[in-house]
């Protein structure tokens, strides 16, 4: 699978240095091809920059930073516990992929339930990565960058607060083998820190690409070949645009720093409230983190949690997307 990765990233760097490649072969291709090859070569393009320096960050601080740091920074009190942890992902801009097993700990050794599910779902999005990531992919609508945030923090605590006041017994599946896994990566001294660094930001690199080539594939075709009134006519319904952004965002599965680009393509088809749905929810829920949250909590808590996300950021988008971003 990381060679087929590594493949299409080839191709893609290999026709955006010589666009022409495509249209001397023998065959004909029609307009829609080239569109679709077009946005396929932009989205990956784009989004490639802002992976590699989230996987570097990412890896950095999951090597270097000790966990302690993170249990410290949690106030006592429910309500500052809550803003801090929303904040959390500032200063620690982890992905998401990185940050569950990170938070499985945390919680095991001490971190309040609400404070490790706020950093989960909050962290991946407010971060300075994915900010920047955000503000280039809307560089005409600079609002959607603050509504992602804002939102995303709202979302946040409003889901901590209720698991604070209504989840009494601890939902966390925490194996031993996982926990002598944990503990074996923590304190391995088998290489060196840097090295570790590099391993793990390769992984995860072709972790997160593989995902991001699929969804600029889909993305590209639906692009291409949907006729364009039908993309209208899904992506400005009141409440159907945001489902249907909902369910792209869960089966596409892309990492917080890459995602903006992809929801920028939509934007002469899709409400910006739809928008602003798909770069809040799919960071905080879809298929990969959904599965990395099965083997953290037990199947009701995660099914009450999912429930809680969509329904927050639905309401959420909804809201802004009526009265702030149109």
């Amino acid at each position: 699978m990381n060679a087929t990765f590594g493949i299409v990233i080839a191709f893609i760097v290999l026709f955006s240095l010589n666009p022409s490649l495509i249209s001397n072969l023998s065959f004909t291709v029609g307009p829609e091809v080239h569109t679709f090859k077009t946005m396929l070569i932009s989205i990956v393009l784009e989004a490639l920059p802002f992976l590699l320096l989230g996987v570097f960050v990412s890896s950095f601080m999951h090597v270097f930073i000790p966990e302690a740091w993170f249990r410290k920074m949690i106030p006592r009190n429910p309500y500052l516990g809550v803003l801090v942890a929303c904040l959390l992902g500032i200063v620690f801009p982890i992905c998401e992929c990185g940050l569950i097993p990170i938070v499985r700990r945390l919680v095991s050794k001490g971190m309040p339930l609400y404070a490790g599910v706020v950093f989960i779902l909050v962290g991946p999005i407010v971060n300075p990565i994915v900010f920047s990531a955000t503000f280039n992919a809307f560089r005409t609508k600079p609002e959607m960058v603050y509504a992602r945030m804002g939102l995303a923090i709202a979302v946040g605590a409003v889901i901590g607060l209720i698991i604070y006041y209504f989840v009494k017994i601890n939902p966390i599946r925490i194996s031993r083998e996982s926990i002598n896994n944990a503990s074996t990566h923590t304190h391995s001294h088998s290489c060196s820190r840097f090295v570790e660094m590099l391993e793990h930001a390769g992984g995860e690199f072709f972790d997160m690409g593989k995902f991001l080539i699929f969804g600029s594939l889909i993305t590209a075709a639906i692009q291409a070949f949907v006729p364009r009134s039908d993309l209208v006519n899904i992506g400005q319904g009141e409440f159907g645009s945001h489902f249907f952004m909902m369910g792209f965002a869960f089966i596409l599965s892309l990492c917080s720093t890459s995602d903006a680009f992809v929801a920028s393509s939509f934007a002469s088809t899709f409400s910006a409230g739809s928008l602003l749905t798909f770069l809040v929810f799919g960071p905080m829920l879809d298929f990969k983190s959904t599965l990395m949250l099965l083997s953290l909590f037990k199947i009701k808590f995660v099914l009450f949690l999912a429930g809680l996300i969509a329904i927050t950021v639905f309401i959420g988008a909804w809201m802004l997307g009526n009265h702030y971003l149109n």
